[in-house]
């Protein structure tokens, strides 16, 4: 039985709060391995000289035809074949993951006889490369291992250069794939999938976007305050969590306004990377839960959507999380440690939404539509319950409501 069908039926026997946290206390004991790291400018050259001597006969280069495009993984490529290692790219992986990029990536492993992986890329390069290694090692279709621990044997040997800082997908045990034909996000997760080695490198990031450093920075931001608020929480986490937030509200705001800025982009590399080993132990809540729902129905970016629905998740929280968000106030320096709780709570939220608004983020989704609203309530609540210690339960209405205040605004009549 996987881990979501047992907390599923403990769910339904005990409660969900009581079924979480004694999935809680399983999880905390789960091995988990860590990624050799290897941060700063020119770490992708450096992982391919390191990967170059690990004697693999062929190494797949997952990626996406922008990155490819752009030249970003020429250093690694150099590196790789002044090692003498032989590989072959696959430079179509397209936004979310979608099963039938995936299928076909499994497909150019096995013609070229692969025996390893980079992942080069975003979230959804990292994830999909993620997917293909575990599906190729377990000779299954991606779709048979969605849930918890679903392939007897582990990924083959799998390397990770994310070229954002948002996901974390470099250090955690999930990949979010999509499944277009349904219209949803499908969650993988094991231990094993953590990749062997990773490198930050923020000369990579440099030219990205301002949105999309923008979204992805509160991706990151989201993994850590929805770890720090989990049920899950231990010291460690916290230490992850709280490091992620600090770094976070230094520095996204420095490189939205400056992208070049390689020591901002650094930290911000480091921000994912520790909320990402947060939530590996901690996992997340109702915010990804809609998220993920967003994602699925529409394609919006998972950053977006995560930076959008935060505050009202937190919002309803209140007051159960005030000591948490109080404490988050003070590392975000938005508060002063001697101010009351619930001012410093307030003040945390209040910080949440003005750092939105200061990137450009919009506090509605405009693809999101009112008749959508009740099934899109029904899979973000199961999913949360079935799957996220989250610290207060959701009714379906209640969330909702929460999707109703994201409506885009009515048109304005237009005067005659």
């Amino acid at each position: 039985m996987a881990i979501a069908d047992l907390i599923g039926d403990m769910g339904r026997s005990i409660g969900w709060a009581s079924a979480m946290r004694a999935a809680g206390l399983l999880t905390r004991w789960l091995p988990i391995p860590q990624p050799t790291m290897l941060v700063g400018p020119g770490a992708s050259a450096r992982l391919g000289h390191a990967v170059a001597n690990f004697g693999h006969q062929k190494i797949l280069l997952v990626t996406d035809h922008s990155i490819a495009r752009l030249g970003l993984p020429g250093a690694l490529i150099k590196a790789l074949q002044e090692g003498g290692a032989d590989f072959v790219v696959f430079d179509e992986i397209t936004p979310d993951a979608p099963i039938p990029v995936i299928e076909k990536g499994i497909g150019v492993f096995k013609a070229a006889d692969c025996d390893a992986i980079i992942a080069f890329g975003g979230g959804s390069v990292l994830d999909a490369a993620k997917a293909i290694a575990l599906a190729v090692a377990n000779h299954k279709h991606p779709r048979k291992l969605v849930g918890y621990f679903r392939g007897l044997h582990a990924p083959l040997p799998l390397y990770a250069v994310p070229t954002t800082a948002g996901t974390g997908s470099e250090v955690t045990v999930a990949a979010v794939i999509a499944d277009p034909q349904h219209g949803k996000k499908l969650l993988i997760v094991d231990t094993r999938l953590v990749p062997r080695m990773a490198a930050l490198d923020p000369s990579l990031m440099t030219g990205l976007p301002k949105d999309i450093t923008a979204t992805t920075g509160m991706d990151a931001l989201t993994h850590a305050v929805e770890a720090f608020i989990s049920r899950w929480s231990t010291g460690y986490t916290d230490r992850m969590a709280l490091a992620a937030v600090g770094l976070v509200y230094e520095n996204l705001r420095k490189v939205c306004a400056k992208g070049a800025d390689l020591a901002a982009r650094e930290r911000m590399a480091l921000a994912a990377t520790y909320a990402g080993q947060a939530i590996t132990r901690t996992s997340v809540g109702y915010v990804h839960a809609i998220a993920h729902q967003l994602g699925g129905k529409y394609h919006t970016a998972h950053g977006l959507a995560n930076a959008i629905i935060l505050p009202h998740v937190l919002k309803y929280y209140r007051p159960a999380i005030d000591d948490r968000l109080a404490i988050l106030a003070v590392r975000a320096k938005v508060g002063a440690q001697n101010e009351p709780i619930d001012v410093l709570a307030r003040k945390f939220l209040d910080s949440v939404s003005e750092l939105n608004h200061d990137l450009g983020i919009p506090d509605r989704l405009q693809a999101l539509r009112k008749g959508d609203i009740p099934a899109l309530a029904q899979a973000a609540c199961h999913e949360a319950h079935t799957n996220y210690p989250v610290p207060r339960y959701m009714s379906v209405e209640i969330c909702e409501e929460l999707l109703r205040q994201v409506l885009p605004k009515p048109a304005a009549r237009k005067r005659l």
